[in-house]
């Protein structure tokens, strides 16, 4: 969860400082299912203000995707679109709920507008839904939030925690649920301990800036690697990709949709797919990712990417992790990339000491919280 940072010291003493300033004035609207394209440009007007001020994007790549899917399928439901959502309001709470075209898509989506001329998405809290389940094994709902920069400090975060933990992700509902914050925000302990949220899981950034003292990798003379095929590699990716990541919560999951929403965008270029092969037999990949130069996300120059890196479980114990780590840094270095990062969870010690032993070091951290145990 993104929220506001601390007040400052001058800060009298007896002000909550999650409680609502009340010199800024927000309406909060809960919508089930894809946003409107007026809802959709408005949060990327959101984020994209997030990450020019925290050097940090506020939505991950899937919740993204899930938006971009939201919305195609919305544009495809023309029956839907004839007709205005129902709104039902809470006057007491000054909260609204609807449903839009596109409903069956996978979010629960809560935005904080203001109430003056403008009308400026001030905050939003997306929830990507999970399968559902109560099981530790399933797929949870997650949420996302983020709030603007300088709506700061007044208490949008909580009134936007506080909406959403009476609505899609109360208790009642049973539902595993989860939240993310990306980027190291002051307030975001507070504020998830003050709804009884708890860390269980980080993820490590990793940046190395000197890719060019990294060694050539050293593959078994039966192994070769070459780039990936669309549309020949596609569904033995998706193969190897599940039993490598089979204890994964997130790319484990990774559907024949998901690979193809990811081909599909701007960034992707096959010739930095590696996938390494013994007669004809798929061992592992690793999928490279450019984040062009854009100074206003804080990118002074293009970025590469260790976006993803897998060895199906019988041919680990080969080096072949590290080979292809190496194989993927010397792509990225050879199109020009002076920087490159990686994530990668803190628990994987294995990973994180062979990164730090290619120069990699600490940029940044993304925190997982959910539901504390109750004792």
């Amino acid at each position: 969860m993104d929220a506001a940072p601390p007040q400052h010291p001058h800060t009298p003493r007896d002000k909550d400082p999650h409680d609502v300033d009340l010199d800024v004035e927000i309406d909060i609207e809960i919508v089930r299912g894809a946003p409107t394209s007026a809802q959709f440009e408005a949060l990327n007007d959101l984020a994209r203000s997030a990450e020019q001020a925290d050097g940090n994007p506020p939505y991950s790549e899937q919740t993204l995707i899930e938006l971009q899917q939201a919305i195609g399928t919305a544009a495809q439901d023309t029956a839907a679109q004839t007709n205005a959502p129902q709104a039902v309001s809470d006057t007491t709470s000054g909260t609204t709920s609807s449903t839009t075209s596109g409903a069956e898509a996978p979010l629960e989506i809560a935005y904080a507008w203001t109430r003056d001329g403008e009308r400026l998405l001030a905050g939003a809290g997306v929830v990507v839904l999970g399968d559902g389940g109560h099981s530790q094994d399933s797929s949870p709902d997650v949420l996302e939030l983020v709030v603007r920069p300088s709506y700061r400090q007044h208490g949008i975060g909580t009134q936007l925690v506080d909406a959403l933990h009476k609505g899609p992700l109360s208790p009642e509902t049973g539902r595993l649920r989860r939240a993310w914050a990306h980027g190291e925000h002051d307030a975001v302990a507070p504020l998830s301990a003050r709804f009884g949220w708890a860390p269980i899981r980080e993820l490590q950034r990793l940046r190395l800036s000197t890719p060019e003292d990294v060694p050539e990798a050293e593959l078994p003379e039966s192994v070769t690697i070459r780039s990936f095929e669309p549309g020949r590699d596609d569904e033995a990716w998706l193969m190897a990709n599940a039993a490598a990541f089979a204890d994964h919560p997130e790319q484990g999951h990774l559907t024949l949709e998901d690979l193809h929403s990811r081909m599909a965008e701007d960034w992707f270029d096959p010739s930095g797919f590696l996938l390494a092969e013994e007669n004809g037999e798929l061992l592992g990949f690793h999928w490279t990712k450019v984040h062009p130069r854009d100074p206003e996300e804080g990118r002074d120059e293009a970025l590469g990417e260790v976006y993803v890196v897998g060895v199906v479980p019988e041919a680990q114990g080969r080096g072949l992790g590290k080979a292809l780590t190496l194989a993927g840094i010397e792509h990225l270095h050879r199109r020009g990339l002076r920087a490159i990062m990686l994530y990668v969870d803190a628990d994987n010690t294995a990973a994180v000491e062979l990164y730090r032993r290619l120069g990699f070091t600490r940029w940044d951290v993304d925190i997982m919280y959910a539901p504390a145990p109750h004792r």
